[in-house]
């Protein structure tokens, strides 16, 4: 997507999430999140790209790389989100105080 096209699309989905009450958050685009380990944190240099599944090294746990780097972009957006001091649901913003996290 080009610049103008991505900056665009994040202007609307900022709009949309403040319509209905939702925080949009930001992740760093160079944030490593398929060789991040999110059980124990541990960065692994480079994962093939015909190898989906991979094992950390340091604490042995077997990672599918889509969903491992879509827990880490969660725990990211948790982690801003409670800096700015904001309470977070893990029930889907059930409660009246919480947020429901939209990255991107």
């Amino acid at each position: 997507m080009a610049d103008v096209s991505w900056s665009s699309f994040v202007d609307k989905l900022k709009y949309k999430a403040k319509q209905q009450g939702k925080h949009l958050v930001k992740i760093d685009p160079w944030f490593a999140s398929s060789k991040t380990c999110h059980c124990c944190d541990h960065k692994v240099d480079k994962i093939p790209l015909n190898l989906p599944p991979w094992k950390c090294p340091k604490c042995f746990i077997i990672h599918d790389r889509d969903i491992n780097a879509a827990i880490n972009v969660k725990q990211q957006g948790i982690i801003k989100l409670k800096a700015e001091g904001l309470s977070v649901s893990a029930n889907r913003g059930l409660r009246k105080t919480s947020h429901e996290l939209i990255a991107v």
